[in-house]
């Protein structure tokens, strides 16, 4: 029995608790305003006058509050338990990681009040004004103190390949935003840009892109070789394929940000570049997705009767696909058709909202009843219920998008023999009227999924009990 007491590890497990609550919360919050922008192109009115409700103020809101908010929380919470497990050791500094949880926090509501008020830099997934980033960058380090700390603590001698990802996922999005937000104050929520012209979108897009790079492939990568091998109780398929994986997705994905600005002002090889390593990208990708997926390998029956191993390898399932068409995508006479139509909507959603989304969702019921003392979410058939309204939800919005944007791109190529334009912009936007409500639709199912989880949550959490330590688990990769 001492032995026993000796070997147990005293988890901090209250910020992870507080940040997977948070997750669900913003992750409706950020969901429902991605409801009511999406609505607002099919029905304008629904901005009702308001200038703080319209699409152009609203829409970032939405973009920071699914990534930073809903994601960002969600990343917090499994890297601060994934790497308290894999480590055998308590959290590095408990104090400094739940200052973390409060910053994230005040970050966000700043976020909440700035972005629909029209405090912008205009810059994509980087709006929010100098003191909101300066809080950032406090928050961030303070967060790769209490994560690297961990690991200089652990008492493993091995490191797992999940602290890899979040690792990187760390330091990289530590760079981006810094060098992306250098810039002259010019008043208490006013900034100008240090770079200009095309220096300034190419440190954007360099930025951008790393974003979807590192915070929403790299971290999420993180939760899925933990939680997928843990869920399913096999090891890993291959673990020196997850570390070739590693190293060949930071590497190529730093280089992949200029397709964004195929036919701009970017000289031609930077183009060029940016497509090469983005058509690169899709080995380590795929290399990824295919160590996750057959980590079921003689558990395949599983996926029948396990709803959370459902969302996990769905989730993987989805982020093949967009890592197949990103790189299509990248293809500059691919690109001369898709570039600014919705195609690029329904291909950044087949990501968001089909790996990122449910990956999140599955390692959250994974995490939440362990959280507070229970063998099982409250409800098994609502998590049964949520995969399916998502899943429909993803497949109705990512189609009319896909549909819509190849329409637009060959009715504005559309010319008739004397050189004239087959059709005015008008018309092609009245052609797809109908599939922005067929994406209305989509999107309502998602978010009636995500209330479905919340109330699930809620239930878990008043029915359980807080957990404070916990014999060490065995790391996935020798479950």
């Amino acid at each position: 029995m001492d032995a026993l007491k000796n070997s147990a590890v005293h988890y901090d497990d209250k910020v992870v608790r507080q940040f997977s609550i948070m997750a669900v919360v913003w992750g409706v919050i950020g969901m429902a305003v991605g409801v009511l922008v999406a609505a607002q192109l099919a029905w304008p009115e629904l901005n009702f006058g308001v200038p703080w409700l319209s699409f152009g103020r609203l829409r970032p809101l939405h973009t920071n509050a699914v990534i930073f908010a809903f994601g960002g929380s969600a990343l917090f919470a499994t890297s601060y338990y994934v790497v308290q497990r894999t480590c055998q050791t308590g959290l590095f500094m408990p104090k400094l990681a739940s200052l973390t949880f409060w910053c994230w926090q005040l970050v966000i509501v700043g976020a909440v009040i700035s972005l629909p008020m029209g405090y912008t830099q205009g810059k994509e997934y980087a709006e929010l004004e100098w003191p909101i980033d300066l809080l950032i960058l406090v928050t961030w380090v303070s967060y790769a103190i209490v994560f690297f700390g961990t690991i200089g603590i652990r008492k493993v001698k091995h490191i797992y390949v999940a602290n890899w990802f979040f690792g990187a996922y760390i330091i990289a999005i530590a760079l981006l935003h810094i060098f992306n937000n250098i810039s002259m104050p010019a008043g208490l929520m006013k900034s100008y840009s240090a770079y200009a012209g095309v220096q300034d979108a190419m440190i954007q897009w360099w930025y951008g892109h790393n974003a979807v790079g590192f915070l929403l492939t790299a971290g999420f990568l993180g939760m899925m070789y933990y939680f997928i091998p843990k869920q399913a109780g096999r090891p890993v398929y291959s673990y020196r394929l997850s570390i070739v994986h590693f190293w060949a997705l930071i590497f190529t994905y730093m280089w992949a940000g200029p397709h964004h600005l195929h036919y701009t002002a970017l000289p031609d090889w930077t183009q060029s570049v940016g497509m090469v390593f983005s058509i690169i990208l899709l080995a380590p990708s795929w290399g990824g997705m295919i160590n996750g997926v057959m980590t079921l390998s003689g558990a395949w029956h599983k996926l029948r009767d396990d709803p959370i191993l459902r969302f996990l390898i769905v989730a993987l399932s989805f982020y093949g696909m967009s890592t197949f068409e990103g790189p299509m995508m990248a293809i500059k006479t691919v690109n001369a058709l898709s570039h600014y139509t919705d195609w690029t909507i329904g291909h950044v959603h087949s990501g968001a909202l089909g790996w990122v989304g449910l990956i999140t969702m599955g390692s959250l019921y994974y995490l939440i009843p362990r959280l507070f003392g229970k063998d099982k979410m409250y409800s098994v058939p609502a998590i049964e219920l949520h995969f399916w309204m998502a899943t429909i939800g993803i497949v109705l919005y990512i189609a009319a998008m896909w549909i819509a944007g190849v329409m637009q791109g060959l009715m504005w190529r559309a010319v008739n023999p004397d050189g004239t334009l087959t059709y005015t912009f008008v018309e092609s936007v009245k052609a797809t009227y109908p599939f922005y409500v067929i994406r209305v639709v989509g999107g309502l199912l998602y978010l009636g999924g995500m209330l479905v989880m919340a109330w699930n949550t809620w239930m878990t959490a008043i029915n359980g009990r807080s957990v404070k330590v916990l014999i060490p688990a065995v790391n996935p990769s020798h479950a």
